[in-house]
């Protein structure tokens, strides 16, 4: 199951509070992107049956179980640098990725 680094839960924290909705990020891979596959990331009100989550201190990570095989392993970060703030995903099954870091491919 992947997990959220401390970094992405506080970011998760924030934003969740900030608009008053519950700390629980959706990671969802969607076809598409310039390698075949790309991340897509929502605030999410609430958990569907089939999800699957992990809990990083008091964050939910949850994750449909047809993308999940496409993130068994993975890391979500937030990450901050001078070409701005993303969460970022460290997915060991990707052989390829895209400069921005949001496509992968398997």
């Amino acid at each position: 199951m992947p997990s959220l680094t401390r970094a992405a839960a506080t970011r998760v924290r924030s934003i969740a509070e900030k608009q008053g909705k519950p700390a629980i990020l959706r990671l969802a891979v969607d076809g598409g992107g310039c390698s075949g596959f790309q991340y897509r990331f929502e605030l999410a009100e609430t958990l569907e049956a089939d999800d699957r989550e992990s809990d990083t201190d008091g964050v939910k990570l949850v994750i449909d179980p047809m993308s999940l095989e496409l993130v068994a392993g993975s890391t979500v970060d937030f990450v901050e640098s001078l070409g701005g703030a993303a969460f970022r995903v460290e997915n060991p099954q990707a052989s390829a990725g895209c400069g921005c870091g949001s496509s992968f491919g398997i």
